[in-house]
């Protein structure tokens, strides 16, 4: 039998390489091959599904402050980095922490600058976790001089993984009460953000209001695209650059995973586009999760380690766990004593 394994992260418990490590660890053990495929939609966890980082620089926090940022170049010129990493609303403290005026995107932009200027010829950008809306202002203050980001004459392709649809000038009023953000601030933030929109307009000639998904990370997707970025759905850019779809050409069984199986689970992330590239290929799918939520139970075929092991086992030593149900599913299909 030969396995793919393609999970997700387990959030705060597994990295989605861990995950897929173990899996291989019970298909080995069982007489299997696997190929480990860990991925992710495009949020946090971009980083470490490209292998984790090996560079590290230093840039503007959300807040001003200097921040060491991780970031992932690869020998093929290919780049990763994590907006949140720079601009995310755990460096500025979470929400009660944050200054949602003043919180900036300076720090992403110089961390994509950096990996231009290290090389990069291929930069993927992942979002999610951010403390801004300052519309991409920051980062553009930056990249400004190194555009175009894609197209002919630009110096590098920076693709963004973007996984919502959220106008730009609606960024602050679906996103900025996570970041701290009072009803009188993200009134003001709106009518920034609708300043912004006008002024990339005149500026670069990209109108954001015809962009679905420029509101992404309070904005940044869009300034970004208005230096000419392409804006794309993160599962697919991700499982692309895996090769997720060659390697269920070749495959018996595939092992998905996440911390929490729900309705969103098949909107844009790893589970849902694992199962729906599986299934053009007539491959059954496995899916081992932390926790199932009711509306997503009948959708997949899908194990809970809450439901097997219990909470402490399952929180507090989720890769054993993740071993033994993938054990014991292999070991029921083969029907091995």
């Amino acid at each position: 039998m030969h396995v793919v394994a393609a999970p997700d992260k387990f959030r705060g418990t597994a990295t989605a390489p861990e995950v897929a490590a173990v899996i291989a660890e019970a298909v080995d053990a069982l007489g299997g091959t696997c190929t480990q495929l860990p991925l992710a939609d495009g949020g946090e966890g971009t980083l470490e599904a490209f292998g984790g980082p090996n560079r590290s620089t230093e840039v503007t926090g959300p807040l001003g402050l200097p921040v060491q940022a991780d970031w992932r170049l690869d020998a093929g010129g290919r780049a990763v980095v994590e907006m949140a990493r720079a601009s995310g609303l755990a460096l500025a403290g979470g929400r009660e922490g944050n200054d949602p005026l003043a919180a900036t995107t300076r720090g992403s932009g110089e961390l994509i600058a950096a990996a231009i200027r290290s090389g990069a010829r291929r930069v993927i950008v992942g979002l999610g976790g951010s403390a801004t809306t300052d519309g991409g202002a920051g980062a553009l203050e930056v990249l400004a001089d190194l555009a175009p980001l894609n197209g002919p004459g630009a110096v590098a392709e920076v693709v963004v993984c973007c996984d919502v649809l959220t106008p730009f000038t609606e960024a602050s009023r679906v996103f900025g009460p996570q970041k701290g953000a009072t009803p009188s601030q993200v009134e003001e933030l709106t009518r920034r953000l609708e300043r912004l929109q006008g002024a990339y307009l005149d500026r670069f000639g990209v109108d954001l209001a015809q962009l679905p998904g420029a509101g992404a990370a309070g904005g940044l997707a869009g300034g970004l695209a208005a230096l000419g970025a392409q804006l794309v759905p993160g599962f697919s850019v991700i499982a692309e650059e895996a090769g997720l779809r060659d390697a269920l050409a070749h495959a018996d069984l595939v092992v998905t995973g996440e911390g929490l199986l729900d309705a969103g689970s098949f909107d844009g992330k790893v589970v849902g586009g694992v199962a729906a590239n599986a299934a053009e290929f007539g491959v059954p799918v496995l899916a081992v999760v932390g926790a199932i939520d009711a509306d997503a139970r009948d959708r997949i075929r899908a194990v809970s380690l809450l439901e097997q092991f219990g909470e402490t086992a399952a929180m507090q030593s989720t890769t054993d766990c993740i071993r033994l149900a993938v054990a014991k599913h292999l070991t029921d299909r083969m029907d091995l004593p």
